[in-house]
């Protein structure tokens, strides 16, 4: 058994098995290069607040205890700013010994500051599912700048299924960027691939953008819809810095164009929480080929979801805010991330979730 994250042609072979099923049944465009897509169930729970199950009890136990009300998502329905729900998948998982589980917000949730978790039976962490796991998949959803509009069917997170240990060591990084180069310019490489904020563009002021606090309802379904402008401010510096409000929420970029070699995938991850008073969204898988000239790019920057805590703080470019972790794939994936598949966010640089155009 090769370690490594598993490659779409390997999830093709769990749902094969049964380790990995739903109801209706599993498409085939939910099959990433190296992730699942997993799909909304029909109905939500508004809930008091957010919680795990805990050894030795199920998501509906805790259910009955926490659930305000039911919420139907069949037709259509509003998931309001700051509320928190609970909402049964349609996949469920068999997990043989030796593959592990983990979950992520899709990118398009993390740009709408979605605040989208996996839970399980017994579970004692979010988006982390052990080894022979049996049993249903639930998402936790708590939108935190938007009242969003979903439905039954829609993908608002992700799962990555892995057999052993795949991270590669700072030294199998460092080798991995000689040979094939991973990040333009000089690669900070400390327990993964450092990448830092810009906040001075090549052309232009436009350094990122801040929800606004008063907005309309975000209907997922509706892509290039709303203009921009009437949900977010523009952020402009010329000096190469900004002041983040606490309690806002802002989408910058890297200044870093990253790429992901087909034979390895990458998530990203916090740097420290001791770097300054604001949380980059670590909701985030990397698939084999971003930004990859073998599936036709040429590197590309990662978008930041960065919030900010109880304080005002002042972010300047080129400070470095988060980290890749990479890790090995078990084989290279049949299809890679850009090539042939609907990706649209290959070659991005500063953009905004797929429902927004510009005014």
């Amino acid at each position: 058994m090769t370690a490594g994250v598993l490659p779409a042609q390997a999830l093709r072979q769990l749902i094969t098995t049964g380790a990995l099923a739903a109801s209706p049944a599993i498409r085939d465009d939910q099959i990433q290069p190296a992730s699942l897509d997993l799909r909304l169930g029909p109905v939500a729970y508004r809930v008091r607040a957010s919680f795990l199950a805990g050894h030795g009890r199920t998501v509906q136990e805790r259910l009955d205890e926490f659930t305000m009300h039911k919420v139907n998502l069949a037709e259509g329905a509003v998931l309001e700013k700051n509320c928190v729900y609970v909402i049964p998948l349609a996949e469920r998982l068999a997990l043989p010994l030796g593959v592990t589980a983990v979950a992520n917000a899709k990118s398009s949730s993390g740009r709408l500051d979605l605040l989208t978790r996996t839970i399980t039976d017994g579970g004692v962490e979010f988006d982390r599912i052990p080894e022979g796991y049996t049993g249903q998949l639930y998402a936790e959803v708590c939108p935190r700048s938007f009242s969003v509009l979903v439905r039954e069917g829609q993908r608002l997170n992700q799962i990555r299924f892995r057999q052993g240990q795949a991270v590669l060591s700072d030294a199998e990084l460092t080798a991995l960027h000689a040979t094939d180069s991973l990040v333009s310019g000089e690669a900070v490489i400390s327990e993964g691939l450092g990448f830092s904020v810009d906040l001075k563009p090549a052309t232009g002021t436009l350094v990122g953008y801040r929800a606004k606090p008063h907005t309309g309802v975000v209907d997922l379904d509706k892509i290039g819809h709303y203009p921009a402008a009437d949900f977010w401010e523009e952020l402009h510096t010329k000096d190469g810095r900004i002041i983040l409000d606490p309690g806002a929420f802002y989408i910058l970029v890297s200044r870093e164009a990253v790429t992901i070699p087909p034979e390895y995938a990458a998530e990203m991850a916090p740097y420290l929480a001791m770097v300054g008073e604001f949380r980059v969204h670590y909701a985030g898988f990397f698939d084999p080929g971003f930004g990859h000239a073998a599936a036709g790019g040429a590197g590309s920057r990662g978008v930041l979801e960065v919030r900010c805590h109880e304080a005002p703080f002042v972010l300047e470019h080129g400070q470095v805010v988060g980290r890749l972790v990479y890790e090995h794939m078990s084989e290279r994936p049949e299809t890679l991330y850009g090539a042939g598949i609907a990706s649209n966010y290959q070659g991005q640089g500063l953009k905004l979730a797929k429902q927004f155009r510009s005014a």
